[in-house]
Protein backbone atom coordinates (compact mmCIF):
# COMPACT_ATOMS: atom_id res chain seq x y z
CA UNK A 1 0.00 0.00 0.00
CA UNK A 2 1.17 3.43 -1.16
CA UNK A 3 0.31 6.70 1.02
CA UNK A 4 -0.35 10.03 -0.64
CA UNK A 5 3.13 11.58 0.66
CA UNK A 6 5.25 9.54 -1.50
CA UNK A 7 3.95 10.97 -4.54
CA UNK A 8 6.30 13.47 -4.12
CA UNK A 9 9.03 10.84 -4.30
CA UNK A 10 11.61 10.46 -7.73
CA UNK A 11 10.73 7.38 -9.49
CA UNK A 12 14.04 4.83 -9.44
CA UNK A 13 14.70 1.84 -11.14
CA UNK A 14 16.79 0.22 -8.32
CA UNK A 15 18.93 3.29 -7.11
CA UNK A 16 18.89 4.72 -10.78
CA UNK A 17 17.21 7.84 -11.05
CA UNK A 18 14.28 7.55 -13.66
CA UNK A 19 15.48 10.33 -16.33
CA UNK A 20 18.82 8.32 -16.92
CA UNK A 21 16.90 4.99 -17.34
CA UNK A 22 16.42 6.20 -20.67
CA UNK A 23 19.75 6.31 -22.25
CA UNK A 24 20.28 3.02 -20.30
CA UNK A 25 16.96 1.68 -22.59
CA UNK A 26 18.23 3.51 -25.90
CA UNK A 27 21.80 1.19 -24.96
CA UNK A 28 19.59 -1.64 -25.23
CA UNK A 29 17.73 -0.66 -28.44
CA UNK A 30 20.92 0.26 -30.43
CA UNK A 31 24.63 -1.75 -29.01
CA UNK A 32 26.97 0.57 -30.07
CA UNK A 33 30.29 2.59 -28.00
CA UNK A 34 28.84 5.68 -27.99
CA UNK A 35 25.68 4.74 -26.89
CA UNK A 36 26.87 2.86 -24.10
CA UNK A 37 29.04 6.01 -23.44
CA UNK A 38 26.83 8.44 -23.21
CA UNK A 39 24.22 6.27 -21.32
CA UNK A 40 27.14 5.85 -18.68
CA UNK A 41 27.66 10.00 -18.71
CA UNK A 42 23.81 10.14 -18.49
CA UNK A 43 23.62 8.09 -15.36
CA UNK A 44 26.74 9.85 -13.98
CA UNK A 45 25.64 13.19 -14.22
CA UNK A 46 22.10 12.70 -13.13
CA UNK A 47 23.67 10.88 -9.64
CA UNK A 48 26.16 14.15 -9.28
CA UNK A 49 23.29 16.50 -9.55
CA UNK A 50 21.16 13.98 -7.20
CA UNK A 51 24.51 13.55 -4.76
CA UNK A 52 24.53 17.25 -4.36
CA UNK A 53 20.78 17.76 -3.88
CA UNK A 54 19.53 19.14 -7.13
CA UNK A 55 16.86 17.87 -9.17
CA UNK A 56 16.96 18.77 -13.22
CA UNK A 57 14.51 21.31 -12.76
CA UNK A 58 16.60 22.87 -10.01
CA UNK A 59 20.21 22.66 -11.42
CA UNK A 60 18.52 24.12 -14.68
CA UNK A 61 17.47 26.89 -12.74
CA UNK A 62 20.77 26.93 -11.07
CA UNK A 63 22.82 26.86 -14.08
CA UNK A 64 20.81 29.52 -15.84
CA UNK A 65 21.41 32.07 -12.89
CA UNK A 66 24.87 31.02 -13.01
CA UNK A 67 25.57 31.92 -16.52
CA UNK A 68 23.26 34.98 -16.25
CA UNK A 69 25.52 36.49 -13.48
CA UNK A 70 24.79 38.21 -10.22
CA UNK A 71 23.69 41.55 -11.52
CA UNK A 72 20.05 41.90 -12.56
CA UNK A 73 19.19 45.09 -15.08
CA UNK A 74 15.72 46.32 -14.64
CA UNK A 75 16.07 48.27 -17.60
CA UNK A 76 17.56 47.51 -21.20
CA UNK A 77 20.62 49.46 -21.61
CA UNK A 78 18.76 51.03 -25.38
CA UNK A 79 16.71 52.83 -22.55
CA UNK A 80 18.77 54.87 -20.35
Amino acid sequence: MAHWRDSARNVRFFIVDFRATFPLFLFLLHIRLWTFVFAVTATLFFGAIEYYGFSLTVFSRWLRSYIAGPRKIAQPWWKK
